[in-house]
């Protein structure tokens, strides 16, 4: 099985990239957060989950093996979701905000995923609830997930459309702490678009 992939980029499609290895060239699906920072011709170094179907067999890319490890997570440990709909999970929110999403049982997230419905999005929870380390701040509270739900929210009072305001949150620097930071900083990059 293929574990780990480096080398070129030579071609990028909205769902994947294809990798040139040593004049072969790899079709490796991604999340849209890899996607973003593809750059034609440029290096890159993937971690990949190799699915074997009856007729098929897909490579799935992933810059960070964490989000590898939450991916078969996935795959391994709820029943109905494919290497797709686990690629969409990703494609959603950073994968500290899918764990906190997770550990404190907010499906909101989940059901944006196109094919994940009320109940996959429970099961989900369900399943890897207990497998995920807890998300709290410092008073033992899981707020910093509530948090995100704000700042979306002022985002789209603001006349903003959900999916900007939860792109944009992935772009926020980890940093950047407090909401009205946080806020200040997605309108900034909202600007700059």
């Amino acid at each position: 099985m293929i574990a780990h992939i480096e080398g070129k980029i030579i071609h990028i499609a909205p769902k994947f990239i294809i990798v040139d290895v040593t004049g072969l060239g790899y079709k490796i699906y991604t999340a849209f957060n890899t996607l973003a920072s593809c750059v034609k011709n440029n290096q890159i170094s993937l971690w990949v989950h190799t699915a074997v179907r009856e007729n098929s067999i897909d490579l799935y890319g992933f810059e960070m093996l964490d989000e590898l490890e939450f991916f078969e997570l996935l795959l391994n440990n709820v029943s109905g979701v494919g290497p797709k709909s686990a690629l969409g999970i990703l494609s959603v929110a950073t994968l500290s905000t899918l764990k906190k999403a997770i550990a404190t049982g907010d499906t909101s997230y989940l059901n944006k995923v196109s094919g994940i419905g009320k109940k996959t999005a429970e099961k989900i929870v369900i399943e890897l609830r207990d497998k995920l380390y807890a998300h709290k701040d410092e008073e033992g509270t899981p707020n910093s997930l509530r948090g995100e739900s704000d700042i979306v929210e002022a985002l789209k009072s603001l006349g903003y459309s959900q999916n900007d305001a939860r792109d944009v949150l992935r772009q926020i620097p980890q940093a950047t702490e407090g909401a009205s930071a946080r806020i200040k900083e997605a309108l900034k990059i909202l600007g700059e678009r």
